[in-house]
């Protein structure tokens, strides 16, 4: 194979003109070009370095047989060590190709493996891939049997290796072990798509654009042909075409030395990939711009044609917006967005990272729906594409940064390093939601040499975003676009460049368990609040991202004595804490009226007993209700109407409502502690009410799946939560007791059984086997009796090879 040697064509096209050549594009069968075929199941697996195992006739009836995403090992949720998942595992998957495959080219493409992959195919080695957070490829081709069957063989080194970025000190967090994302087998024709990278232009002058850059592949060839369609839907939008000339071989594998697999690490000298052809795509019409209440997708197909004959096929999702970081903060489509968002680990109880689609998708939707933020940071690493692609339809803003936490290696390390940088923005790079590349590791000092290399490289490869780069230090030199600062101080420091975000506050200065006191939950919440207020304060600040969203599993020397930083604003099992109302109260009522109490409702769950309220609401004004005695026939009485504290959060929309004990009228409470209500008003009217029971004791055990069906694919999983609440449905704080599970039918349970609530909480995954049928989970409570929810399994997709 040879590198890439490809000609840039001048591809200004009229995007209105005829596609020459071209009949029902994208209504042929895909046979005729490229298959991309899942390999996630028929695993088989051995926690251990197996010696022998890449060659073909090693027998493997000894291995367990497993799916795809796969941890290495289960664990509990909390107070385990990370040598329990630092070792090295084999994996070994047999397969057919199908027969279109013959004379065509094949790879295997790993979505991400934990850390360090080396691969062989049918005995023979394709190297080794250093990195547990980006994707990979190995081209299968001249190894590959058409007639027989194939042996794919992963050596999987899951230790923390000095040798590849995040690891060569110490990190805040775990990365646990296995091939934790998806697998395929792509079969594509000897001169192929490699990538497609959609740029939209003038979005905001009534007569947008579209270029979009076309990544080939392949031998030498006079007769290529190149057809575009944008589409939204099924209705074409535009379409164009333009001639391609393939002037030499090309890598497909990108960064990888096809000879001894090897990272090859991407030139920072030039602008422009020789490998792009581009065609722009005008006259498009009333094109719908991508805003974060309505973010309209459109997508890009686009035919490679050989003698007028269609031989491959891709398409690409994206969107029409401008997002620029300004000197007056963040502009969407020429209009301010003040940002306010949280921190994300992609890590989940018993299981790590091995979560599937459904599971990464559901956490953009706690945090745009559940907690209302607008943007969030992938904290520290790419995370799964799922969970991307969710943010793109639901409006959630991201800024995604490089594998790395404080620790800076040597230039072997930072070659790995920057190669992170390109896996990133090319895999990345026509998501919408996208805004910001973090091309600096998470806290490190200044390295100019390094970051000037990962600062060119992402502009090399993006010249549609911005850069920044995480520090914790304002004397830090800006080297990329935006200065984005860690800032766990308060006052926050003022900003010092004219375009500034701050990155992560509050977290481990205040971590906060679900069962901690009324005092600490109430100053938890408030932090929060004041950090939003300041930043609400100056234009220049762009906005925040709070350290964290989710509780996460970390090492010994982070955390608390249970190896769990309980630094989010929910727990790790994604249950609010009261800190997460006042994300969730900063949206507007049309889209959800929001009261959330900051405390507990108990007369002496703080040192000198109950004195203070914050209620997190959107609301107008609050009214106060009391009910002596927790008795059902006595009258709820007004006590006190609550305006916002606005003293204190001048600058907020909607601030906390504060509220002094000593400041309500409590005679009708003065000797027998009741049931408390909240009212929420706007423009005088009552528009959401929330009670909190007084008697101090456990009413309801509820069981709530997230989803009721499944695909029995054998990976595919839901959470399943489980909640103690008083009478009201409010969660019973302190209730800890065991739940013992009984699961029917084709799924496996995650998690522990039993399960012992935290917090009047907690929750456990199913995950759907290979067979349809409906899965039955029962869930009994020592004294609040039994639940009972029910899973359909529906039919998936059959693996072909």
């Amino acid at each position: 194979m040879q590198r890439r040697e490809f000609i840039k064509m001048s591809g200004a096209v009229v995007a209105a003109s005829a596609m020459t050549g071209v009949s029902g594009f994208g209504q042929e069968a895909r046979g005729e070009g490229r298959m991309v075929l899942p390999m996630n199941r028929k695993w088989r697996y051995k926690a251990e370095k197996v010696a022998g195992a890449h060659e073909v006739a090693f027998n493997d009836a000894g291995f367990e047989t497993v799916v795809i995403p796969h941890s290495n090992i289960r664990m509990p949720w909390h107070s385990f060590d990370d040598k329990d998942y630092e070792f090295v595992s084999t994996y070994r998957r047999r397969f057919r190709v199908p027969a279109a495959a013959k004379g065509k080219r094949v790879f295997v493409d790993f979505e991400g493996a934990m850390t360090a992959s080396t691969v062989w195919i049918n005995g023979a080695p394709l190297g080794e891939y250093k990195g547990g957070f980006t994707p990979f490829s190995f081209e299968l081709t001249d190894h590959v049997k058409h007639d027989a069957e194939n042996v794919l063989v992963v050596s999987l080194d899951s230790t923390e290796r000095p040798d590849i970025p995040p690891f060569g000190y110490e990190i805040d967090y775990m990365t646990f072990g296995g091939i934790y994302r998806e697998v395929a087998l792509r079969v594509v024709p000897e001169t192929y798509i490699d990538n497609i990278h959609a740029r939209p232009k003038d979005v905001l002058s009534g007569k947008p654009t579209l270029d979009v850059d076309v990544f080939l592949a392949g031998q030498t060839s006079d007769d290529l042909e190149l057809a575009f369609e944008l589409r939204d839907g099924e209705r074409v939008v535009s379409k164009g075409t333009t001639r391609a000339k393939v002037t030499g071989g090309a890598d497909p594998n990108a960064a990888m030395d096809p000879d001894n697999g090897a990272p090859v690490y991407a030139s920072t000298e030039t602008t422009q990939d020789p490998a792009k052809v581009t065609v722009t795509l005008t006259d498009l019409g009333d094109v719908k711009l991508w805003e974060l209440e309505k973010p309209q997708l459109y997508t890009v197909h686009v035919a490679l044609l050989k003698g007028g004959k269609r031989v491959d096929e891709e398409s690409r999702r994206t969107g029409f917006r401008e997002a620029t970081f300004t000197d007056h903060g963040f502009e969407l489509n020429g209009k301010i967005v003040k940002l306010r968002g949280l921190d994300r680990h992609q890590t989940f109880p018993f299981v790590g990272q091995a979560m599937p689609a459904r599971v990464q998708r559901k956490d953009a939707d706690v945090l745009r729906y559940g907690l209302h933020c607008n943007i969030v940071r992938t904290s520290h690493y790419p995370q799964s594409r799922h969970f991307l692609d969710r943010c793109d339809e639901i409006g959630l803003l991201v800024l995604e940064e490089i594998p790395g936490w404080q620790h800076i290696g040597p230039e072997p390390w930072k070659q790995v390093a920057i190669d992170n940088v390109g896996r990133m923005v090319r895999r990345d790079w026509n998501h919408p939601s996208i805004i910001l590349w973090g091309v600096r590791i998470n806290e490190s000092q200044d390295d100019h040499s390094f970051y000037t290399r990962t600062n060119a490289l992402a502009h090399a490869l993006d010249t549609t975003r911005q850069t920044g780069g995480i520090r914790n230090f304002e004397k830090s030199e800006l080297l990329e676009d935006v200065f984005t600062i860690n800032d766990f101080g308060f006052p926050l420091r003022k900003p010092n460049h004219p375009r500034y975000l701050n990155t992560e506050f509050v977290g481990h200065t205040f971590p906060t368990k679900t069962t901690d006191d009324d005092e600490r939950q109430r100053e938890h919440t408030l932090r929060h609040a004041r950090i939003h207020n300041q930043l609400a304060s100056d234009p220049q600040y762009a906005g925040g991202i709070g350290w964290c969203a989710f509780d996460y599993n970390t090492h010994s020397n982070f955390g608390a004595g249970d190896r769990i930083c309980y630094h989010g604003v929910t727990d790790i099992f994604r249950e609010s804490k009261p800190a997460g109302g006042f994300y969730k109260s900063q949206c507007e009522p049309s889209e959800e009226v929001v009261i959330e109490p900051a405390f507990h409702w108990a007369n002496s769950d703080e040192s000198v007993g109950f004195s203070k309220m914050v209620v997190c609401s959107n609301c107008e004004q609050l009214k106060f209700y009391v009910r002596e005695g927790s008795v059902e026939s006595k009258p709820w009485v007004l006590v006190g109407t609550v305006d916002p504290d606005h003293e204190e959060f001048e600058h907020l929309k909607y601030p906390p409502f504060v509220v002094e004990k000593n400041k309500l009228d409590w005679k009708q409470m003065s000797f027998h502690w009741g049931d408390l209500r909240i009212d929420g008003l706007i423009g005088g009217k009552v528009v959401g009410s929330k009670s909190l029971s007084g008697s101090g004791v456990d009413r309801k055990f509820a069981l709530l799946p997230d989803d009721t069906e499944l695909k029995a694919d054998g990976a595919d999983s839901t959470r399943v939560v489980l909640r103690v609440t008083d009478e009201f449905g409010a969660t019973r704080t302190y209730a800890n007791d065991p739940i013992v599970f009984t699961l029917e039918g084709p799924a496996e349970l995650i998690g522990d059984n039993p399960f012992a609530l935290i917090g009047g909480t907690g929750a456990v995954w199913i995950r759907a086997k290979e067979t349809v049928g409906v899965v039955r989970l029962t869930a009994k409570h020592p004294r609040l009796g039994t639940k009972s929810v029910e899973i359909k399994l529906t039919s998936a997709p059959a693996e072909v090879v």
